[in-house]
């Protein structure tokens, strides 16, 4: 049987899509559902386009027991952040401890924590003249950024470097260590 897992996206959708793409014809795990909580982001049409379902859920919709009940009745055993910026709350996490993961384009403990996402960690890695940067794949408990780390892989940062080649470097280890680290947790 199948392990399946929930994909938690907010917008591009890109390590959304690359997950659909590496669990698409796999003999283990599956990529069941995806929440949202924007109705017009590019992972609604990737969902779409890989035929698996959405779940639409605003701050109020994730405190509820409604979203508890989907992901049962989904049998979810994985709760895969990426690129989610609503904080996970305390009844998901309790419903699924040790079961949420996040990717977090950073080598935490360094830039973590409220309004560091994306963009947001990019420009303040080059702001503070890091030399090495990375990313991390974590446990999500109720304190952003700051569950157990599962995986983190490094990339230097060359002389020169700005918010666009950062940020392909950092999409490229993203798009090869999350999979995997997803396979890993569930084999």
């Amino acid at each position: 049987m199948k392990k399946n897992i929930a994909v938690f996206s907010s917008g591009r959708g890109g390590n959304f899509d690359n997950i659909c793409k590496y669990f698409k014809n796999h003999n283990s795990i599956k990529t069941k559902l995806l929440v949202t909580n924007n109705p017009d982001s590019a992972s609604t049409k990737i969902a779409e386009k890989h035929e698996i379902k959405t779940f639409f859920a605003n701050k109020e919709t994730l405190k509820s027991t409604q979203i508890i009940e989907t992901l049962k009745n989904e049998s979810i055993q994985l709760l895969v952040l990426a690129g989610f910026i609503l904080k996970i709350p305390k009844n998901i996490i309790s419903s699924f401890p040790n079961k949420i993961i996040n990717l977090h384009p950073s080598l935490l403990p360094n830039f973590g924590g409220k309004g560091m996402y994306g963009d947001n960690v990019h420009k303040a890695v080059l702001k503070a003249n890091e030399k090495i940067t990375g990313i991390t794949i974590h446990f999500v408990d109720e304190i952003y950024d700051n569950g157990e780390i599962v995986a983190q892989e490094k990339c230097n940062i060359d002389i020169g470097e700005n918010l666009s080649s950062l940020r392909e470097k950092i999409r490229k280890l993203e798009y090869s260590l999350f999979p995997k680290t997803i396979e890993k947790i569930l084999s």
